[in-house]
């Protein structure tokens, strides 16, 4: 009787533990289940979810990622992306993820797509309703000339592009997240983690507020022209010498077709590109760092009275309509030029360490053509560990960068200064004078506009065709019979002339901007590689 009451309790044992197993088995499904919902849930909420689950996945026990890029704009997206695809860990930090939404940054020079296509990044102008931007048109009192880019001996492909910010931005950052070793994290970084000079990491906040530490060899900073980081890297030197009002034009036509458009107005230049197939930016120019106010109806009042009557007519009823609809933004235009302090274990990048002004549209070109150059620089060192040749090339990068992105710089400052108005005579005669001499089209015009859409970004091309409008502008002046008032006017005219670029050059620095290879950090011979016996 006992060994039956055994034999059944032993039975009851067995069920039991069988009844437990199958229990948890099912309540784990439907764990699981729920766990996939969730991470449906976040994916569908957060684009670049499925790059943080890979990234974590394959960078558990791999130790710290290789670079901290801080910032996800169009500095810190591509530079993503161009390190990623080269096998480097990288962990972006941005302190918003959503799309953006500016009235600048808009425009991508002809030099700047040839670079987005260097680094694997052209489609990211696709299916964003990107415009194709052909060159510029020119308006002055009533007279205009067209001044296409010379893309003659490129692939029909290359041109410039027109789009929202923001659309670009994002294309970016989802190119960026598809690599499994590319981390995008929203969060905002505090400060930099400094030991013995050397910058080891970052400090900072994620999206629910938890303070953490990230640590990398090398932390790029590209986090905007607001950055508040820049201080401890450069010598930050901001010039705020106008303001941008933007207004989005609907439905409307341009007086030239996939043409940007400078209108040469007073006090200062309006600009017209398009930014979808039925939208065009407008931007005007509002000298000084104060603008009339929005809210009581002082800039709608100038718009109409003052700028409205100096734009192509064929424009004018879409700008009223613009200025009625309300959607009037501003943003102030900022200069800086270059100042870096090479700090081992940092790099600064985009409008976090160099600006000018964005009449040009080079502040993309001049970031895309950094990423290039770093890009090229970086190649050779396997190791970013090693921090003393890590140093040495983070130094050429500032000089290598020089004559292409000084010679953007110096030509936005100079163009803003000649196409704006002026009550000196002198002011007004290179005016005129620059209109003229980019009207004789040819060499006269092509020199200027290679330089301006950065295909040919020479810096002695560009004091060159600068200082033959200067002589233009006399040459006009003196001729037929010179008279001595006019011949004041002309001196002063050149004096005028070199009073606007000098400073400019100066600032930007002459030995590195037209004679970089006079630099010791110029050149840097690729490290040693030490061979292992399972290979290099």
């Amino acid at each position: 009787m006992a060994s039956v009451a055994a034999e059944m309790a032993e039975h009851y044992l067995l069920a039991a533990i069988v009844a437990s197993i199958l229990a948890f088995l099912f309540l784990a499904g439907i764990r699981g289940r729920k766990a996939a919902r969730g991470r449906k849930r976040t994916d569908d909420g957060d684009p670049f979810a499925a790059g943080k689950e890979q990234y974590h996945s394959d960078t558990d026990g791999c130790g710290v990622p290789d670079v901290i890029v801080v910032g996800a704009g169009v500095a810190g997206s591509a530079l993503a992306y161009t390190l990623g695809k080269d096998g480097r860990r990288v962990h972006v930090i941005e302190r918003d993820l959503s799309e953006p939404d500016r009235i600048v940054g808009e425009l991508l020079q002809p030099g700047g797509y040839l670079k987005l296509v260097e680094l694997g990044l052209q489609d990211c102008v696709e299916e964003i309703d990107a415009q194709r931007v052909l060159g510029y048109a020119l308006f002055k009192d009533g007279r205009n000339t067209k001044l296409p880019y010379p893309l003659e001996k490129f692939h029909s492909d290359v041109a410039g592009r027109s789009f929202h910010h923001g659309r670009f931005i994002q294309r970016m950052r989802q190119k960026a997240a598809t690599l499994p070793n590319v981390l995008l994290e929203q969060g905002t970084v505090t400060s930099l983690l400094e030991e013995n000079g050397t910058i080891k990491g970052v400090l900072y906040k994620n999206k629910a507020g938890e303070e953490l530490k990230a640590f990398a060899p090398l932390t790029i900073v590209c986090d905007g022209c607001f950055s508040n980081l820049r201080k401890s890297l450069c010598s930050p030197k901001v010039d705020i010498p106008s303001s941008f009002v933007g207004l989005v034009l609907e439905n409307c036509e341009l007086p030239f077709p996939n043409h940007g458009h400078v209108v040469l107005a007073d006090p200062s230049p309006i600009l017209f590109y398009p930014i979808s197939s039925n939208e065009v930016r407008c931007l005007v120019d509002v000298p000084g760092q104060k603008v009339p106010s929005i809210a009581n109806g002082e800039m709608a009042s100038y718009l109409k009275t003052v700028v409205a009557p100096q734009i192509p007519a064929q424009l004018h009823d879409p700008f009223i309509s613009a200025i009625d609809k309300g959607n009037i933004r501003t943003m102030a235009n900022r200069s800086m030029p270059a100042a870096p302090h090479p700090t081992p274990g940092a790099l600064l990048m985009g409008d976090a360490f160099n600006m000018r002004h964005p009449l040009t549209g080079g502040g993309m070109t001049v970031a895309l053509s950094d990423i290039v150059v770093l890009h090229n620089l970086l190649k050779p060192l396997r190791d970013l560990h090693d921090v003393s040749s890590l140093c040495k090339y983070l130094e050429s990068f500032y000089t290598l960068r020089k004559p292409v992105a000084s010679t953007i710089n110096t030509l936005a400052g100079a163009l803003y200064k000649v196409f704006s108005a002026s009550p000196d005579r002198a002011r007004n005669e290179m005016r005129q004078a620059c209109f003229d001499y980019l009207s004789l089209g040819g060499v006269f015009s092509n020199g200027p506009i290679s330089l301006l859409s950065g295909l040919n970004p020479r810096p002695l091309s560009l004091v060159a065709h600068f200082f033959a409008v200067a002589i233009y502008g006399v040459g006009r002046l003196l001729l037929p019979f010179p008279s001595p008032k006019q011949m004041w006017i002309g001196a002063r005219l050149i004096s005028g002339a070199s009073g606007i670029i000098f400073p400019i050059i100066k600032a930007e620095g002459v030995r590195q901007m037209f004679f970089p290879a006079t630099v010791p950090a110029y050149y840097r011979t690729p490290p040693c590689q030490l061979k292992h016996q399972d290979g290099w």
